[in-house]
């Protein structure tokens, strides 16, 4: 179904500030602790934030932004995705080590975020077995994941595609499952543990 221009717009920015995660292993590979902090505080000050949002509290700028960001889904309700983008990048620089756990915010970053602009602007083939997923948003979870990772595999003096591809086929299957906003959680989860114990 083709979106409107305010649905357009709307997806846009909300994947634009999804993007914006991938920042978190480059500040990583800088001070891994002073990450995890800005992670875990960033995370919990918008979780107080939406949460003076939703009981009729106003924050210029972000009350705005959560809101012009939001899903129809989410209208009138705590928005979730924030944070658990916020937990699942937190989690994987906490528990991985530097590669995997670059590799899985990447994956989260560009892969899912790929993945779901394709699938609103471009996705017409629906197979049934994806759950309401498309087809060219899968292609584009695997090409936004191999190609953030390759890098990663590179800059950490390995070069390795078939890291990247684990890391690729690992997105891509996660992304297809129907876990909503859950995704940016389970999917960088994923990913770190299969180029952790198979790459």
């Amino acid at each position: 179904m083709k979106q409107s221009p305010n649905r357009q717009q709307t997806e846009l920015v909300r994947k634009g500030l999804h993007f914006l995660i991938g920042l978190a292993p480059i500040l990583a590979a800088f001070n891994r602790v002073y990450t995890l902090i800005l992670l875990g505080a960033g995370t919990i000050l918008y979780t107080a934030m939406e949460i003076f949002r939703i009981r009729g509290g106003h924050i210029p700028i972000i009350s705005d932004l959560t809101v012009f960001a939001s899903r129809r889904r989410d209208h009138g309700r705590f928005v979730l995705g924030p944070v658990t983008l916020g937990l699942g990048a937190f989690l994987s620089l906490l528990i991985f080590s530097p590669l995997p756990a670059a590799i899985a915010v990447f994956a989260l970053a560009f892969g899912d975020g790929t993945a779901s602009l394709a699938g609103k602007f471009l996705g017409r083939i629906r197979p049934p077995f994806f759950f309401g997923k498309s087809l060219e948003g899968s292609i584009a979870c695997f090409l936004g994941a191999l190609l953030s990772a390759y890098p990663a595999t590179v800059y950490a003096g390995e070069g390795s595609w078939r890291t990247a591809l684990i890391a690729a086929c690992t997105a891509t299957l996660t992304e297809i499952l129907p876990i909503r906003d859950w995704d940016n959680v389970i999917i960088p989860l994923a990913v770190g543990l299969a180029v952790q114990f198979l790459a």
